[in-house]
């Protein structure tokens, strides 16, 4: 289950919010979508381009099948239908990074259309958030605006396969529109075809929000907040927007339609310029591709690819392994890392000991770092070693964390830390209960307290131990000793 998120709703009882979000999900594929330049990101500015990607005269676009390939399998996690037929169109708009001055993309026909996406809601329910289409298209290039007043363009984006998948105005508050967003992300990542990094703009979301009155059957007028770069934002960005458009309906305004932006540093939308309908646009059918025909042939060769996706692996390690639903939540959001911990059960097989250690210590110590699980000095084996460890009483849970640290420092195995630094757990029963004996002697006035029905005196008793033993004795050897003594 997802953590829930604050719903500004709970504040205005008698409104309701249709949040609809448009995602632009930028492929992972080799070349750009019309032409062979190479799909990379972080190069010097105007170093990726080429006549056709910077929209020279007479210049002729061919469609990388790849992106094709991507669509599809996209459609078809997502639950949606497969056009047998589809077409690219001119959509005009005129900015100084799009430099042909219109857009490839689809128009009235998409690729994908009419699917859902699974969604929890704030009471933990299932939702299905439809998916209205899911269509090809290029990306623009990038402006860069300057403290000197001054604006400079790099064309190293456009060209850059995109898919925009348009969900249905299906989202009620700022909960839903997160979990939906988080899904369609993994969704996405577990097929492969993007690197999904919110930060780079690989995974982008624009969000429509309108209000209005309970029981009202029109739809309020809608603003849409472009471009918002993490889950966080994106709930503070819906909350405020909101309640901006609550507020100006309770002083009798009227909520324009606009686009927005979000300011992270003063946590507001702020005006960016009116919104722009359809048919300002101008969409006509591009002349210079050929319309996109899927056969069942196709249709069954993408199906094969697609793997099992965060879903159903999150219906499977409940049901198999006996994972919490929370457990398993944290685990499939991301494909790296659900896979760490089927690699990791795959060596040794207990998978609630093994979760713990992963989503609690191993995440941690990720984030304490802010680096990603790929450079995570902590293998998979190693984790694995480390559970078992454990597991078989050769170390403590005290000791563990200790063998943690090192792990993640040296890159040693476990094992071999745990013999270097002799940090074999003491299971020894006679020495053990001699170290017990001697603290109950010890200390009467505690002994005379726990009997006297203080019961969270025993922890002193176990910690005392503990120490003695140097961190190394067996806690549930010396738990059964001291319960036999203090009975």
């Amino acid at each position: 289950m997802v953590e829930s998120t604050p719903n500004i709703l709970d504040l205005f009882p008698a409104y309701e919010a249709t949040i609809g979000i448009e995602v632009h999900v930028q492929l992972k594929t080799n070349t750009k979508i019309f032409c062979s330049c190479p799909n990379i990101f972080g190069i010097a500015p105007n170093h990726n381009i080429c006549p056709i990607c910077a929209g020279y005269p007479g210049t002729l676009p061919m469609l990388n099948k790849k992106v094709i390939e991507y669509a599809v399998m996209a459609g078809l996690a997502t639950n949606c239908r497969i056009s047998p037929t589809s077409e690219f169109s001119r959509k005009h708009y005129y900015y100084p990074d799009l430099p042909k001055n219109y857009q490839i993309t689809q128009g009235a026909v998409a690729i994908c259309h009419d699917g859902w996406v699974p969604t929890e809601r704030l009471d933990g329910s299932i939702k299905k958030i439809g998916i209205g289409r899911i269509h090809m298209e290029e990306d623009a290039g990038k402006t860069i605006h300057g403290d000197d007043g001054k604006s400079l363009v790099d064309l190293n984006r456009a060209g850059t396969p995109l898919l925009e998948t348009v969900s249905c105005p299906d989202i009620a508050n700022a909960h839903e529109a997160k979990v939906y967003l988080m899904n369609l992300r993994s969704i996405m990542q577990y097929l492969g075809i993007s690197d999904v990094n919110m930060e780079e703009g690989s995974f982008r979301a624009d969000i429509n929000i309108s209000v209005k009155k309970k029981g009202v059957v029109k739809l309020g007028t809608r603003a849409e907040v472009k471009n918002v770069n993490s889950f966080k934002f994106i709930v503070q960005a819906i909350n405020y927007e909101i309640e901006r458009q609550i507020d100006i309906l309770e002083s009798g305004g009227v909520v324009r339609q606009e686009t927005r932006l979000w300011n992270e540093k003063d946590q507001k939308t702020m005006f960016m310029r009116s919104k722009t309908d359809a048919d300002d646009y101008r969409y006509f059918t591009e002349p210079d591709l050929p319309a996109v025909v899927i056969d069942d042939a196709f249709l069954d060769r993408v199906r094969a690819l697609i793997p099992e996706l965060p879903f159903a692996k999150k219906e499977r390690f409940m049901a198999e392994l006996g994972l919490s639903e929370y457990d398993a939540d944290g685990l499939v959001q991301d494909r790296a890392l659900s896979a760490y911990f089927e690699d990791a059960c795959a060596i040794y097989n207990k998978p609630k000991l093994m979760v713990n250690w992963i989503l609690r210590d191993v995440l941690g110590y990720l984030n304490g770092k802010k680096i990603s699980l790929s450079e995570s000095p902590i293998t998979a084996d190693m984790i694995a070693g480390l559970v078992q460890l454990i597991d078989t009483d050769v170390i403590n849970t005290k000791v563990a964390q200790e063998v943690f640290a090192e792990m993640a420092a040296t890159g040693k195995s476990p094992a071999a830390i745990v013999k270097e630094k002799g940090l074999e757990q003491v299971s020894d029963t006679g020495a053990l209960e001699a170290i017990c004996q001697k603290i109950v002697e010890s200390n009467p006035d505690v002994v005379e307290k726990y009997r006297a029905g203080n019961q969270r005196m025993f922890g002193f008793f176990v910690g005392l131990a503990m120490k003695e033993s140097g961190g190394k004795g067996n806690p549930k050897i010396m738990t059964e000793i001291f319960q036999r003594l203090l009975a």
